[in-house]
């Protein structure tokens, strides 16, 4: 399944279009931008208590939607104190990061530190996070732009992007992920070994962000090792390239383990507490996932039957997320089979929707990290826009039913529309499981087959 440019792209005499058309997408993604950023810093501003939290914050978070992590984590992991993170500091019985200990891994919290450097409140913390984030944005834009043309806008001047952008520290994350189809898919002057490398590199980065590029690193191996959109159609089986393969993937561990070890030598405890707190994080009302709203009611409300709801969710959960890892590769070397191309791009969109689908927390900024593959992958309109209004149902109704318990008054609607985005949401991740597996990639055409022409005395056409 080829992986690059989109096919009008490619043709001669389009590329000052392309051009173009890449310039106009990064401008509305700007723009878009900006306005995220009006939007979460209605919630910052003077005036601010004695630890530089804006008043506002806590009346207007949930009432006027313009909640995000930023703003909220500038207390509570020394943000404020502008410790180094991970080198001191650890996590308590109860589960609390302290000294200097984030929840995130090692990346996301320099970008955490970066961010706070010369902020004296959450407001300018709001704000010099956001000037840190937004070229990762920017730059994914261009990257969409060029590997499936206007249809990049979705990410550029969608609703997710409004929502999202500057709600925690996704856009670095997504950026490495779609720099690695980048890679794979435009560089192509450079060997596929070597892209295979440089895309596995990129991906063990953004392991060391957010985790989940982690999981594109298998089928990006697979790709290598089948040789790619360049295998000859006359090659064997057996012609597989083990050497690059492993070499890929050995260029993700690698990176992993070069990004950590220094964090890990220098505090252990500071650095094993992000690990810590994720594992024992529990599916509850704040997680948004299928776990609490579908399984919990079959659960008492007593403290024993909580714990064994915890436990179930705590066995299931990464045993379906495995399943469902499983089985889009399976699906993904029957398709290889068939095809003679290994679909690393549908392969790796459908593990993030097993993913996203079983894991027990399933935050709205998580949106995020699936819009590319909607993007880069030719999924029906009708199913994009199916999943944005879900999404927007979790992402705005979420913090009105929060509102509404706070407030006493009855949460019965607002209940509905969260319901209404989980499950909406959870189904549809299901059917683009099985979508990216067997799309073309957006604007892919293939190429026409040769038209006959005759010549004089000829008694078959000459191709």
């Amino acid at each position: 399944m080829p992986t690059g440019l989109a096919a009008s792209d490619l043709l001669a005499g389009r590329v000052r279009r392309s051009a173009a058309l890449a310039a106009v997408v990064v401008l509305l993604c700007g723009l878009t931008l900006a306005l995220a950023y009006v939007n979460k810093a209605r919630c910052a501003g003077a005036p601010f208590d004695a630890d530089g939290r804006s008043i506002v914050f806590d009346i207007a978070k949930d009432s006027d939607v313009c909640y995000s992590d930023i703003q909220f984590l500038w207390l509570g992991r020394d943000i404020n104190e502008h410790v180094f993170p991970y080198l001191g500091g650890g996590i308590t019985d109860d589960g609390a990061l302290v000294g200097g200990a984030v929840e995130y891994p090692v990346l996301s919290g320099l970008l955490m530190w970066l961010g706070a450097v010369g902020a004296d409140n959450d407001a300018e913390f709001l704000l010099h996070s956001a000037l840190l984030l937004a070229p990762f944005a920017l730059l994914t834009a261009w990257m969409l732009a060029r590997l499936a043309g206007r249809a990049a806008l979705l990410w550029a001047a969608g609703p997710p992007l409004v929502l999202y952008a500057f709600h925690n520290w996704e856009l670095p994350v997504v950026c490495t992920a779609v720099a690695a189809v980048y890679v794979m898919g435009v560089l192509t002057r450079y060997s596929l070994r070597t892209r295979g490398i440089l895309a596995a590199v990129l991906l063990g980065l953004g392991f060391c962000l957010k985790l989940y590029p982690g999981i594109f690193v298998l089928p990006l191996v697979a790709y290598v090792l089948t040789g790619g959109v360049e295998r000859d159609r006359d090659q064997s089986d057996r012609d597989f390239d083990i050497r690059g393969a492993l070499l890929a993937a050995a260029a993700a561990a690698g990176t992993v383990v070069a990004v950590n070890l220094p964090f890990a030598l220098a505090g252990y405890e500071g650095w094993r507490a992000s690990i810590t707190f994720q594992q024992l994080r529990q599916a509850d009302i704040t997680t948004n996932s299928i776990w609490y709203w579908g399984l919990r009611p079959m659960f008492g409300q007593d403290v024993q039957s909580e714990a064994i709801f915890q436990q179930v969710v705590s066995v299931a959960s990464p045993m379906l997320v495995i399943a469902a890892f499983a089985l889009a590769m399976w699906l993904g070397w029957r398709r290889y089979l068939t095809t003679g191309v290994f679909p690393w791009v549908g392969v790796s969109g459908a593990m993030l929707c097993g993913f996203l689908l079983f894991h027990k927390v399933h935050s709205p900024q998580y949106t995020l990290w699936l819009v590319p593959f909607l993007v880069l992958l030719e999924v029906p309109w009708w199913q994009i826009g199916s999943y944005l209004v879900a999404d927007a149902a979790i992402g705005i109704g979420v913090f009105r039913y929060f509102y509404s318990m706070g407030q006493g008054t009855s949460v019965d609607l607002m209940e509905n529309i969260v319901q209404f985005g989980v499950w909406g949401r959870a189904s549809l991740l299901v059917v683009l499981f099985f979508v990216f597996l067997w799309a073309l990639p957006r604007g892919y055409r293939p190429a026409p087959p040769p038209v006959p022409r005759y010549e004089p005395g000829d008694l078959v056409p000459v191709v």
